[in-house]
């Protein structure tokens, strides 16, 4: 995801492109790490506070999976993304031939939904299908979405998902019925990426590992408009980084990769009630394409140490039909991936229902 304009033809070619490696192909480009993967723990976290964020293709996710559950998520973090449906088709829709349909959603997303080349998308069009899909019970009511806190950032240097497509987004949550004083919107320093007060790539930068330096704690200002306040950080994480096993979340056809990581504070490990914060890494950012630097280097650990925050970081592989580990926002799973049931939002939501499970008791000491 480069700015110059030879790289975003290549995104919609990529995007485009899809299709035939799909036809081609189903193998997994993407090793597992070789850790030796746990189970996710249960933890007894809070299940109706539970939020959400990502960067470029995890934001577009973030916004499906809060609209999706929106009576128990209470907010979102969108960081270069879109709105809700944004790639989704009439094509897709009235003609629901995979093959044809993602081809069509890939052209939308690339030019509409990254780039403007076909228009701005429209927030109005959008909130309509979300209402829709509401009304057949397969997301949550929309007036649940009147209570959230939410989050929009813009980089100034991006020029892969263009400030106009940002603001979509914003209108989007405005029709929904989020209130003023419950949205913000930052227009920021940085190119494609999420930023950092320090660590990371030169600030304005657009390319692996997609986190920059530009003096911005991106993931204090994300989980502070979430939940409120924050007290400080840890000066460096102090919990555990757990590498789980998401095969049992994960349906055929998901796209998931084979582990997943999650960070528990101590405190979380032995206290329930700790809220848990899904951070959904962008294209090429996963821990097969650019080791743990999201997970590790962008501040949301360090928070979780002292605000009783569990943080999971999911993981796309990158595969045939999806060679740059992208989350699942044109329909590459299949058409039906903006509901509940859709592959990666229910594997996401089982993730932390799994969370949310009460702990097991402790043995009880042995004389």
């Amino acid at each position: 995801m480069l700015a110059s304009r030879s790289d975003k033809t290549r995104m919609a070619t990529m995007l485009v492109g899809l299709t035939l490696a799909a036809a081609a192909s189903a193998a997994l480009f993407a090793a597992s790490p070789a850790v030796a993967a746990e189970k996710l723990p249960k933890l007894g976290a809070a299940l109706s506070q539970t939020s959400v964020s990502g960067l470029s293709s995890g934001a577009f996710m973030a916004s499906q999976f809060e609209v999706a559950h929106a009576e128990n998520v209470v907010g979102a973090g969108i960081v270069a993304g879109g709105p809700f449906a944004c790639a989704e088709t009439a094509t897709a829709r009235l003609f629901p031939y995979w093959l044809t349909g993602v081809a069509q959603n890939a052209i939308q997303a690339a030019q509409q939904c990254m780039q403007t080349t076909l228009g701005e998308p429209d927030a109005a069009k959008l909130f309509a299908r979300a209402k829709e899909l509401a009304d057949h019970g397969e997301i949550d009511p929309l007036p649940a979405l009147a209570k959230h806190n939410v989050y929009l950032y813009s980089g100034d240097e991006d020029s892969t998902v263009s400030r106009p497509v940002v603001e979509a987004a914003k209108r989007f949550y405005e029709l929904a019925g989020v209130p003023e004083a419950n949205l913000t919107y930052v227009r920021g320093s940085g190119g494609h990426a999420f930023i950092t007060e320090e660590g990371g790539a030169a600030c304005g930068l657009s390319e692996p590992p997609f986190v920059s330096d530009c003096d911005y704690d991106q993931a204090r200002a994300i989980l502070g408009w979430i939940y409120g306040p924050l007290k400080p950080a840890s000066a460096k994480a102090q919990g555990a980084f757990i590498v789980f096993e998401q095969g049992e979340f994960a349906g055929d056809g998901g796209g998931l990769a084979d582990e997943g990581v999650v960070y528990v504070p101590a405190s979380c490990r032995t206290e329930p009630g700790c809220r848990v914060h899904v951070a959904l890494h962008g294209c090429q950012q996963s821990r097969a394409l650019v080791g743990e630097t999201f997970i590790e280097k962008t501040g949301y650990a360090e928070l979780a140490d002292t605000n009783r925050l569990v943080i999971l970081f999911p993981q796309i592989a990158s595969s045939a039909v999806n060679p740059q580990g992208c989350w699942d926002w044109w329909g590459y799973t299949g058409l039906d991936y903006l509901g509940k049931d859709a592959p990666q939002i229910s594997a996401l939501w089982k993730m932390v229902e799994r969370l949310a499970e009460a702990p097991p008791e402790a043995p009880a000491n042995q004389e």
